[in-house]
């Protein structure tokens, strides 16, 4: 069974640019769509971007569209999200989901595997 594992979370300024890992061991993300949610303190998480695994199609929230950027590493077995200009409301535990086909899922139920979480901190 895959799992998967978020790296690349830390402290950055406003402004400033991170880039979020999410790697698959025990198995492969291939053509799996992959989410990436975020879940800030007080708040339900909320979908951020995803890619499709049948045509590479993603999608973004309004809030971070034009900031962030979601790519796949097929060969590294990699999903990424840079983040570029961040803001202090970007401040959150971000999560990767796969699954459970190519197809972007129409609800975060509907993702077969989740990675634990990195934390992000926009902060001055």
């Amino acid at each position: 069974q895959a799992q998967l594992v978020e790296s690349g979370g830390g402290l950055v300024q406003p402004g400033g640019s991170l880039r979020l890992s999410c790697a698959a061991s025990g198995g492969t993300l291939g053509r799996y769509a992959i989410g990436w949610f975020r879940q800030a303190p007080g708040k339900e998480r909320e979908g951020v971007s995803c890619i499709s695994g049948i045509d590479g199609r993603t999608h973004y929230t309004d809030s971070i569209k034009g900031r962030f950027t979601i790519s796949r590493d097929s060969a590294r077995n990699t999903v990424y999200l840079q983040m570029n200009s961040l803001k202090p409301e970007d401040t959150a535990v971000y999560y990767c989901a796969a699954g459970p086909s190519g197809m972007i899922p129409a609800y975060q139920y509907e993702y077969a595997y989740w990675g634990q979480g990195t934390q992000v901190t926009v902060s001055s």
